[in-house]
């Protein structure tokens, strides 16, 4: 069983920072491509920024030179550094992770629970 569990959304004012993390658990064999989406009330869930195993990244136009994604392969974790938020950036943010439980399965992927993160004076 694979868990992702995601932590550090929270309140905060307009032009501040948040640090997101999310940690992978259970029958884990492999880890590909990591990333962050984030959904508002009313709206689609969108990709924010993705990260392969050896790092390259990718990100929405919305966030580029604000959000910063990365991961720590032995600590099975990603997080995503948001600086200058605003109130646009409010939505739950989702960890999404393409896994492989048991060697010779294939990739799928797996979603955390979601955390909110509110941008608000």
């Amino acid at each position: 069983q694979v868990q992702l569990v995601e932590s550090g959304g929270g309140l905060v004012q307009p032009g501040g920072s948040l640090r997101l993390s999310c940690a992978a658990s259970g029958t884990i064999f492999s880890i590909w491509t990591m990333a962050w989406y984030r959904q508002a009330p009313g709206t689609q869930r969108e990709l924010v920024a993705s990260i392969t195993s050896s790092g390259t990244t990718n990100s929405a136009d919305s966030v580029k030179g604000r959000f910063t994604i990365s991961r720590d392969n032995a600590k099975k974790a990603v997080y995503l550094e948001m600086n200058s938020l605003n109130p646009e950036d409010t939505a739950i943010y989702y960890c999404n992770a393409e896994i492989t439980p048991y060697r010779g399965y294939s990739r799928r992927p797996y979603w955390g629970q979601g955390t909110q993160v509110t941008v608000s004076s």
